[in-house]
Formats: structure tokens, sequence, C-alpha cells
């Protein structure tokens, strides 16, 4: 039994299927000497997501995640790079999320500065949003901004903050007024090397990916660098947010279809007592409950997807159900997958 193609779904176009047949031709080539991190007792994950980064921008890949915003390409891209490599994944989604509050919100200087160069995979972007005491509570972001003449002057930190201590730049939210919880946060552009900017600690994760803490002591940037209204900062992350939220489901799509996959093949040479084990009705039963679980997950994320690039003023439900179905959908795919 086989998971149904949902590129024949409605809710695709015709250049959706075109951008995945031509995706999934590249991937050989595309990614075939950085799967190091299989035969590498101590990769270097960060060596390893920037050579992704330019494999992918030079090959165009990214512009998906940068300029060309539509949800369902996001979607497709993230299933497929997480069917095959999920550092892959990891770095073709952190481009466009570390990107996009620039690409939505940002000033023509600051969308020139770093965007074209982030879609070939010359600059590596990241997104500061998480503290230790202000994760999915974003109002207790206690990070500060001082305006001062024409520049800003941050004091915190910054804690699980994807490809930290690799990425060129940051988009790092901010307190920058007195009015309590959401209202008062601003975001900006930091570059790396921007004094009084650190990396204490690198954080170490069952599944390798760049990701640390960051520290603001007396860190002066250019109030230009400022993305957007002051006070606009939660905005700002909430619609950057939205508009990748169905696209984590979608990568947790690509790593259930992959187990499933891996577990077709299995079940199909593997025999015991004088059967293969795909041949018993207990395999199949599970097996048929793997496939309902990634077709449901599927259509969740279409339906999300496609109401967001039809220009829905929120998806917010829809998205969130995708992504919580998905995820969880994926954890017990892949739990499946191991007890065959």
């Amino acid at each position: 039994m086989e998971a149904s193609n949902p590129l024949s779904w409605p809710f695709y176009e015709e250049r959706h299927r075109t951008l995945s047949d031509e995706l999934s031709a590249w991937i050989p080539d595309g990614l075939a000497l950085t799967n190091v991190s299989e035969s590498s007792a101590a990769p270097d994950e960060r060596k390893i997501c920037r050579s992704l980064v330019e494999r992918m921008g030079a090959a165009g890949w990214l512009r998906h995640a940068v300029f060309d915003l539509d949800v369902r390409s996001l979607c497709l891209i993230r299933e497929r790079l997480a069917y095959h490599h999920g550092l892959a994944d990891f770095a073709f989604a952190m481009q466009g999320l570390g990107s996009a509050p620039i690409a939505l919100f940002g000033s023509e200087p600051l969308r020139t500065r770093y965007l074209e160069r982030t879609s070939r995979g010359e600059l590596i972007a990241a997104f500061a949003l998480s503290e230790l005491d202000a994760g999915s509570d974003v109002g207790a972001v206690a990070t500060t901004a001082r305006f001062d003449g024409n520049d800003v002057i941050l004091d915190g930190a910054k804690t699980w903050i994807s490809n930290g201590a690799l990425a060129d730049y940051y988009v790092v939210f901010a307190r920058t007024e007195d009015d309590p919880g959401t209202r008062g946060l601003s975001a900006f552009v930091i570059d790396a090397d921007t004094p009084g900017l650190s990396f204490p600690e690198t954080i170490d994760v069952v599944a390798p990916h760049p990701l640390s803490s960051l520290r603001f002591d007396n860190c002066r940037v250019p109030a230009a660098h400022r993305i957007g209204d002051r006070g606009q900062g939660f905005k700002i992350a909430m619609a950057t947010l939205a508009m990748f939220r169905a696209s984590v489901g979608a990568a947790a799509l690509g790593l259930a279809r992959r187990a499933m996959d891996e577990t077709i093949d299995r079940v199909r040479s593997r025999r015991q007592f004088g059967k293969r084990l795909a041949d018993f009705q207990l395999t199949q039963a599970r097996i048929a409950d793997m496939a309902t679980e990634i077709d449901a997950a599927a259509l969740l994320i279409a339906r999300s997807a496609w109401a967001k690039d039809q220009g829905a003023e929120r998806v917010t439900t829809e998205s969130s159900m995708a992504k919580m179905f998905a995820t969880e959908a994926a954890q017990r795919v892949v739990d499946a997958a191991v007890q065959l």
C-alpha cells in the first residue's frame, strides 16, 4: 500500500508539479556530497550547512524561501528535502525564516543589502526570538534596545537560536518600549561581526544542527537596521512564523514518507515463519494506518498552504492544525516503522 500523490489534488497547480519534478531530479547530485553525517563519527554540521546553503543557492532553490514566498512551494520543497536529508531541509527553512522579516517588512536598503545574497547562498540568515524565559510567551522577551542618536544599543541574551554562531546576520527581537507584553517589541538586523555580539554557548542536540545562545553587551547597530516600525516586532515575528508554520508540518511529512517507504522495502524482503513480513495481515494493517496518517497530514498541509496563497488574511487555525497533526503523525509513523 502506498500513500496517494498530493500533487494530483486540486490544491496544486502545474507549476507546483514542475517544481517538484525539477527538485527531485536535482537532489541526487545536488546533495550527493553532503551526507557525510551518515559516515562520520563527529560531523561538522556547520560546515555541512554552509555547503548545503551554497549548493541550494547556486541551484536557485533558495529564491523560493527568500523572494517567491508561495507557501505551497515552500511546503513541497521542505517535504522533498526532508525526505532525503534532514539538514538540507533545516538549511533551506532557516534561510527563509531568517530573511522573511526583511522581505515582508524591511526597508528597501535592507532588502537590497541582504536578500539577493541570501537567495544566492552567499549569506546565512538566522531568526533570534527565543530567550530562557521567552519561548512560546513572546511577550516575555527581556532583551532591550535603547535608541542613542542614530544608533540602537542592545543588551540581553537569546537561546536555542538555529544557525547560531554560523549565520552572517541575525533578525533580533528586542524591547524598545515601556509597554508591557508584546506591544513593546521591535525587530533589528544585526551582522554577526558586530562588536558586542557574542556566542557564549553552542547547544548539542540528538539530531545535530547549528544551535547556540547569543549575548548582546552594549551591542551598537545603526537605527536604520530596524525592520518595520518601532513597536511592530510582535507583528513581524507572528507574520513570519505564520508564513512558515505549515511548512514545518510538510518537513515532518517528508520524514514520515521516508519512514514508510523504508518500511515497505523492508517488509517485502524480510522473511519470518516461511513468509514475507509483508504477507502478514497485521503488517498490512499497520502500513495502512501509516498511509492514512500520511494522507491526512498532507491534506491538512495542502489546505493551509492553499488558503494562504489565495490571500486569506489569517490561516492561524489551519496552519496550526497542519503543523500539530503532521508532526504528531510523523512520530507515530516513525515509531511504527521501527517496530516493523
